[in-house]
This record gives structure tokens, C-alpha cells and sequence, in this order.
């Protein structure tokens, strides 16, 4: 397919993407990260910052708090003085320092919330700090004060005067300085709260325009299905076994080594939309009521919609966000048909409904063969899964169920250091209680 091998993913457009879906889950907290961004950069190209310098700080501060997996951690760190801000900005560092293209901006997003502390805050531990970390952190905390619900121009003056009053102790004085001079000019604070982001953001040309290889966009995606699914033990391995299964499984209809490395992509994204939906549903152990399977059904929709805005992973996303749809038309959102569904969303309703049953869930234990194969089987004859798909994956059941066992192990274990926090350093400790 000439699509496919002609498929063009820019990182800038993925980040910005990816920022505004870690907002989605609460509407109060609307596009956080993107108006973070705006502000630090204002602040970085006042300092006098050279563009590639502002280029990562506009990266870091668009993902700065990935590591905030629950609505509650969301709550915790809007307010202005944070209890334990140190948790997870680690997290974030832990995310994304193995990752190639994320990794010169993961120290950033690891002190993001280094207190300035009368030039203390120059090193953690015998690290040196990145001035975009303490740069983040202003803007950080500008944003927080931020009340999007009434005129910006009537909060200036109390903005201001919190900021400066903190300066040297929180804050780094040089900036605050700075920030002092633009708060001075309208644009700053109408910028800081305009609904259109994205255009202010492609004017500033701080965007990467580095367009990712099928192996960068393969970890990129990697990464994100981390932060998709760490959010929840209950889900924190899914979308890791949907990839491995809907790789393989593509590969045994036949699809080409790289179509099959698409379908691995497609299986770590097919779930993005579920940071739309509130944690405490994901975490239910009992069945869904009616008003609560609503709420699910949207995530699908939601995946569909923010990876559309991502030229270039047209292909991906129908293979994606699809798999909730069946072949007699009765599935959701989209209520498609199996002949226009196309074989890859098809192939990815199997792989996500295999992995669901197979795998083991803090409440319950997978299915074992039998029970699965009599399940999927069951699901062919109805009509709601592709029949010819089900039975080529009831007929190399055993070896999809081992690979996602194996991949799905790999994952736990990466689950399991991140949540009990065994990453933390002992300079990220010391700083904690030097607070």
C-alpha cells in the first residue's frame, strides 16, 4: 500500500495532540499543558533563549505532567501550593528517558517543580537544573492561577503580585523579572487564554518539524500506551497485549511486515480516547450500569477524533478506533458495517477482544482456552466478529495467548516499578525532604 509507505507523522503535531488529550478527562483543567507552553515560551524568548532551547522547552511543557495518572493527582497539583509535586514529575522522567526522541527532554520534566530556594534550586543534588525546568515551573504556576471563567485582564495585578511574592523562594528572581515585564503587555495574558492554541502555537514555529521513522513512531506510540493504560492496574497491560496480538495475527492473514508494524502501532493507540473517562469506571469491578457504559462507549469516539487531527495517521487510526464497531452493524460508535470496515479494524477487534478475556484482571482471572476459543467462536457465528479472522486466531490461539503472556510480563514489571515509585533517585528524595 503506497499510503503506508508514504505515511508522513510530524512529532510536533503528535505532541500537541497527545498534550491536549491529557486534559480531556476534566473540563477545568482544559488544554493545561498547551497554555503552559504558551506561557513558558513567552518567558524563555524574553529571557533571550535561543529558539532550539525554547524548541525543548515547549516540548517538555507539553507533556510536564504525564506522570499524573488519576483525576484525584490532576486535583492535587491544581492547586498552587502542591503538597508532593515530586511523585509524578518522576514518573515523567521514568516515562520518557529511555524513549530517543523524548529523552534530552526528560530532566526537564523531572524537576519541573524544583523550588528556587535562594539559588539552591541551580542544582538537585549534583545535577545541574535546566533552566527550562525552572522556567516550566513559573508558568506552571501562572496557569493554575489562571481563572479561564472571567476577564484575564482583571486578574493581572493579582497574578502578579502572588508571583512576586515568591520569588527567590519558589521561583527563580531572573524570571519572575522577566515574567514582571511581560505581564505588562495585553497579548501576554489574551495569548495565555485564547481558545484557538494551536494556530498561536504553529505562528511560534517552536514546534519540531521532524517527521518520525516507522521505529520512532513505534516507541512514540509505546510510550503513549504507558500512559494509557498505567492509569489503572486494572488496564495497566492491554493495550501492550492488543499490540503484540493484532501484529501477530495480521501477520498470519497475511498482511505485510510493515502493515503488521502499523497494526502494532494502531494496537498501542486503539485505546487513547479512555483518558476521556474517569478512572473510577475503568476501576469498576462489577458490571457497568446503563448511564456508566455511556460514558465508556465515548472513548472510542474519542480515539477516533484526536488521532484524525494527526496527518499522516489516517490508516491507523480506522484500524484503531474501530474496534468497537461489528460486523452486523450493531456496534458503536459508528454503527459500520463489516464490508466497509476495513480488515485491519476488523483484525483489531479480535486482538482486543482475545486479549481481554485471556488476560488475568485484579478482579478476575483470564479465560482459559477452551472457555475463550468457545467465546470467539461464539462471537463469529453472530455476526460480531469476522468469522475468517476467528478462526485464524483460534488456530494459532496458543502462540498469540504466549506472546501477549510474554509481552504482557515485560509490561507488568514496568507498571510495578513506576507505581510503587522504585525509580526514585535518592537526589529526587533528598530534594523532597529538603522542602
Amino acid at each position: 500500500m503506497d499510503i503506508l509507505s508514504n505515511m508522513k507523522v510530524k512529532l510536533g503535531a503528535l505532541l500537541t495532540t497527545f498534550s491536549k488529550t491529557l486534559d480531556i478527562v476534566d473540563k477545568t483543567l482544559s488544554n493545561h499543558h498547551l497554555r503552559v507552553s504558551i506561557i513558558a515560551d513567552d518567558i524563555a524568548k524574553a529571557y533571550g533563549l535561543s529558539l532550539k532551547v525554547r524548541k525543548d522547552i515547549f516540548i517538555a511543557a507539553t507533556l510536564h505532567d504525564i506522570g499524573v495518572f488519576s483525576l484525584r493527582e490532576k486535583h492535587m497539583i491544581a492547586e498552587y501550593d502542591i503538597k508532593n509535586p515530586f511523585e509524578h514529575s518522576e514518573k515523567g522522567y521514568s516515562l520518557m528517558k529511555d524513549f530517543a526522541v523524548l529523552s534530552n527532554i526528560a530532566p526537564i520534566v523531572r524537576h519541573h517543580h524544583i523550588r528556587w530556594e535562594e539559588g539552591r534550586g541551580y542544582y538537585s543534588g549534583e545535577e545541574k537544573v535546566h533552566i527550562g525546568a525552572h522556567i516550566i515551573h513559573l508558568a506552571d504556576r501562572i496557569e493554575i492561577l489562571l481563572n479561564k471563567n472571567t476577564e484575564v485582564l482583571n486578574q493581572k495585578d493579582p497574578i502578579v503580585k502572588a508571583v512576586m511574592s515568591r520569588s527567590n523562594i519558589l521561583f527563580d528572581p531572573r524570571l519572575v523579572e522577566v515574567f514582571a515585564d511581560i505581564s505588562e503587555k495585553e497579548c501576554f495574558w489574551f495569548d495565555a487564554t485564547y481558545s484557538e492554541l494551536e494556530e498561536l502555537i504553529l505562528n511560534r514555529e517552536v514546534l519540531p518539524e521532524k517527521e518520525l521513522n516507522i521505529d520512532e513512531l513505534e516507541e512514540t506510540a509505546r510510550l503513549f500506551s504507558h500512559i494509557i493504560d498505567f492509569r489503572s492496574e486494572f488496564t495497566a497491560v492491554h493495550s501492550a497485549g492488543v499490540s503484540a496480538v493484532a501484529r501477530a495475527l495480521s501477520r498470519f492473514v497475511g498482511f505485510s511486515s510493515l502493515e503488521c508494524r502499523l497494526m502494532a502501532i494502531a494496537g498501542h493507540l486503539h485505546d487513547i480516547g479512555k483518558l476521556a473517562v474517569p478512572t473510577e469506571l475503568l476501576e469498576k469491578p462489577a458490571k457497568l450500569d446503563d448511564e456508566q457504559m455511556n460514558v465508556m462507549k465515548s472513548h472510542v469516539y474519542f480515539s477516533y477524533r484526536i488521532l484524525e487531527s494527526v496527518k499522516g495517521l489516517e490508516t491507523i487510526n480506522m484500524w484503531a478506533s474501530f474496534h468497537h464497531e461489528r460486523m452486523d452493524a450493531k456496534g458503536y460508535p459508528f454503527h459500520l458495517k463489516g464490508d466497509t470496515l476495513p480488515i485491519g479494524s476488523r483484525i483489531m477487534a479480535v486482538a482486543d477482544v482475545l486479549t481481554a478475556i485471556s488476560e488475568d484482571r485484579p478482579y478476575r482471572k483470564g479465560m482459559d482456552k477452551d472457555t475463550a476459543l468457545s467465546l470467539l467462536e461464539s462471537l463469529g457465528s453472530n455476526n460480531v466478529l469476522d468469522r475468517e479472522i476467528i478462526k485464524t486466531a483460534a488456530a494459532n490461539f496458543n502462540y498469540l495467548n504466549e506472546l501477549r503472556q510474554d509481552v504482557q510480563k515485560i509490561v507488568k514489571g514496568e507498571y510495578e516499578s513506576l507505581k510503587n515509585n522504585d525509580s526514585l533517585s535518592e537526589t529526587c528524595l533528598s530534594t523532597l525532604q529538603g522542602v
